[in-house]
């Protein structure tokens, strides 16, 4: 009798069989040549970065294997620390004003203030630029012969002064005024969202106990944003590393190698000085400071989501 009924249902039971087989592996199919692509493109690529940079190649890679031989000339580099030094200079500040800035107008417009889309749209628009135009942009601005000093000169301050992009001294504080430009609207849509995840609850019975609105924000709602702050520390971090394009358009690098950072470096001795083995290097430390950062952010996600 069973083999009866599983005769007659045979063909229908092979087609939905097939079917549902073939729904289960579609998905993995429109997947795997992105998969594949990724795989070969990017971590192939870095594969081949760090076997480079255990070669002396120069003008075109080689397999010549020297070790960390490079390395050990990338540490004995004083352009390398020049560069490490302003990436210190940059990313702290870039990272501390962000975070204070972003805070800061999240907190102005959490008020349910007149025009908030239109102010949140004003703070956001930089983010949607390109650094390179960014660049550009300051660039002109920060021009001692064509931008604010010249402007404000023209009103009578004669000795009004903003030449910081030609100082070699000043010049890494012209990179933090354009980044942070860029992206603290970003860093403000960050803190705004989780201000607006926190349950109002918690403000009205500390405005009960007698708070005042400051304290408040202090000691009640930042401390319920720490995983907002985390977040964001990563990825300002984390496009600190990378800055690349910013540099080019606003400085160049310079005034001499001023403003010279990890990745202009890489470029500059990879590209332009046909060093592929201590650009090879150099993009190999780079990749470990991003490291550094993604991945006790990703072992905070994964953690969170385990005990959440």
């Amino acid at each position: 009798m069973k083999n009866t009924s599983a005769l007659r249902l045979g063909p229908g039971a092979k087609r939905s069989t097939s079917s549902g087989g073939l729904q289960a592996w579609l998905p993995r199919l429109v997947l795997a040549p992105s998969v594949a692509i990724s795989l070969f493109f990017v971590y192939g690529f870095m594969l081949w970065t760090f076997v480079l940079s255990l070669t002396s190649s120069r003008m075109l890679p080689s397999y010549d294997f020297v070790g960390f031989g490079q390395y050990a000339r990338l540490m004995a580099n004083d352009r390398w620390w020049v560069a490490s030094t302003n990436l210190m200079i940059f990313g702290v500040l870039f990272v501390a004003i962000c975070l204070v800035i972003g805070a800061f107008l999240a907190i102005l417009l959490d008020q349910k203030i007149r025009q908030e889309g239109a102010l949140r749209t004003i703070y956001l628009y930089p983010m949607a630029l390109s650094f390179i135009v960014t660049g550009v942009v300051w660039k002109w601005l920060l021009n001692p012969q064509l931008g604010i000093q010249a402007m404000v000169q023209s009103w009578g301050f004669e000795s009004f002064r903003f030449d910081w992009i030609i100082d070699p001294d000043m010049a890494i504080y012209t990179l933090v005024i354009a980044a942070v430009w860029q992206a603290s609207g970003f860093v403000m849509a960050l803190f705004l969202a989780g201000l607006r995840g926190i349950d109002d609850s918690i403000v009205k019975a500390a405005q009960l106990d007698g708070a005042s609105l400051p304290r408040i924000y202090w000691r009640v709602v930042m401390p319920c944003l720490r995983p907002v702050v985390f977040s964001a520390v990563m990825i300002l971090a984390h496009i600190a590393i990378k800055s690349f394009d910013l540099v080019i358009a606003l400085t160049g690098g310079g005034p001499g190698y001023a403003t010279d950072l990890p990745a202009t470096f890489m470029y500059a001795h990879a590209f332009n000085r046909a060093q592929i083995g201590l650009g090879s290097a150099s993009a190999m430390l780079m990749l470990g400071g991003v490291l550094a950062i993604l991945i006790p952010y990703l072992y905070s996600e994964l953690r969170s989501r385990k005990h959440g």
